[in-house]
């Protein structure tokens, strides 16, 4: 018997389960966090992203109370988002940048970088925070660190992968025992520059800092991973991943992705139980998920269960009730032997059918069924909707509902028919059936006709 679509439709491409991936893992290449204002300017990730490192104090020239009044006083334009304002105040304290020290020049670049930013002119912003660090050893140890991960932030912004790994590196080494946000950071960098290899290696410790610190795994982490691991095509890592997902961050997304490459690897039966887990946890309740949550039932030969499922997603609203998913209902039921149920739902599909193809199914039900005008009327409606397969098999059906329903002659009709049309297209097994039948019902009407002059 020939798969029903609603069979073939469960079987995944490697291409429809690549764009299930990347939708995911969107969500997590921007892991960004957007820096905040502190008084004078920005301020990164660092106090979360690691513990400072204890060094010797770094002695930084004072800043004077003028250079601070007039700080605070762009930082009040700021807060206005009067940025021109501003910028102005911070453009005239550099003109005079002889009387500034080095600290003191550091404040005002560093200002006017999250002005910068803030205007979102990301190329501004990266030359003054440049500004910062290059006043060395007369800024404090914490602006240089914060302006070191703010400026790795920013390269990612502005499409600069390569500053944004050096000045990431730069922070790590001045940093003490970094967290494991660095290296999701960087993962993510590799991650747009298509090195995947290098990426695994950075989120992979990250995950492994955060565990050793008992501290929380993000699920965005792990989605990127298994998007890197499904790239490389290492589909064992891909279904550990998976695993841990549909465990610690259950969605309808994940159980389908697992489902799809145990598929994908032809794990038939870890398929059909991650799609089973996810339907008794309620995530299917889209149509294409349960119809092909029952054509994998089909393949794996529990015609009942799968047409148990159908059912239900009729019942619950979530699947339409169109002439292909009524007969992918209906031949779950035929398959499992439920005559009964099978019949009402091809007549049903029957009536939203195009072609004549539900009416020759419903036609053979008929049959099996002993419900022989029946079984001739949806004969008769495939024949005349068309766009069958075999036309000689559903006057071969009709010719024998008719002869059961001892109408030998008109059988005798619809039997000739299937022989001429057998010899049009040159198709030498019916043409021998339905000769054979031609021949036994000829034998039988003279069969007939002798009893009833004997009698």
């Amino acid at each position: 018997m020939k798969q029903d679509p609603v069979v073939r439709s469960s079987m995944m491409s490697r291409q429809a389960v690549r764009s299930g991936f990347l939708s995911i893992v969107m969500a997590a290449v921007l892991y960004i966090v957007a820096p905040v204002t502190a008084e004078f300017g920005i301020v990164g990730m660092s106090a979360s992203a690691a513990e400072e490192k204890p060094q010797k104090t770094r002695r930084v020239p004072s800043m004077s109370e003028s250079t601070f009044k007039k700080l605070s006083e762009a930082q009040e334009y700021i807060d206005l988002k009067d940025y021109a304002g501003a910028l102005e105040v911070l453009q005239n304290m550099l003109n005079r940048s002889r009387r500034l020290n080095g600290n003191e020049i550091g404040q005002v670049h560093n200002m006017r970088g999250f002005v910068y930013f803030s205007m979102e002119d990301y190329d501004s912003a990266l030359a003054e925070y440049r500004q910062v660090i290059d006043q060395g050893e007369d800024i404090p140890e914490g602006l240089e660190t914060t302006t070191l991960y703010t400026l790795a932030q920013l390269s990612f912004v502005a499409e600069r992968y390569q500053d944004a790994l050096s000045y990431m590196e730069t922070w790590i080494s001045k940093a003490n025992n970094p967290g494991p946000a660095p290296h999701i950071f960087m993962g993510q960098v590799y991650y747009q520059m298509k090195e995947y290899p290098s990426s695994i290696v950075q989120i992979e410790l990250g995950i492994a800092v955060a565990t050793e610190r008992g501290t929380t795994v993000k699920e965005n982490w792990w989605s990127l991973l298994n998007y890197l691991y499904f790239e490389e095509e290492n589909w064992d890592k891909v279904l550990e991943i998976l695993e841990i997902l549909v465990r610690d961050f259950p969605k309808r997304d994940y159980w389908i992705r697992l489902a799809g490459v145990h598929g994908q690897q032809g794990h038939e039966k870890e398929q059909v139980n991650a799609m089973q887990a996810a339907y008794t946890a309620g995530f299917l309740d889209r149509e294409r998920d349960i119809t092909n949550f029952a054509g994998l039932l089909m393949q794996e030969q529990v015609p009942f269960r799968a047409a148990v499922v159908m059912a239900k997603g009729f019942e619950d609203g979530n699947i339409e009730e169109t002439a292909k998913n009524l007969r992918g209902l209906g031949q779950a039921w035929q398959l499992a032997q439920e005559t009964d149920k099978a019949i009402p739902v091809f007549e049903a599909a029957g009536k939203l059918s195009d072609d004549g193809r539900i009416f020759e199914r419903l036609a053979q039900l008929y049959l099996n069924d002993d419900q022989y005008q029946k079984c001739v009327t949806a004969s008769d409606r495939a024949l005349d909707k068309g766009g069958l397969r075999r036309v000689q098999q559903a006057h071969i059906v009709k010719g024998m509902c008719q002869f059961n329903n001892d109408k030998l002659r008109t059988a005798r009709v619809s039997f000739v028919e299937c022989r001429n049309l057998s010899r049009k297209d040159d198709d030498k097994n019916n043409q021998r059936i339905c000769q054979q039948w031609i021949t036994y019902i000829d034998r039988e009407s003279t069969r007939l006709a002798a009893l009833a002059s004997a009698i």
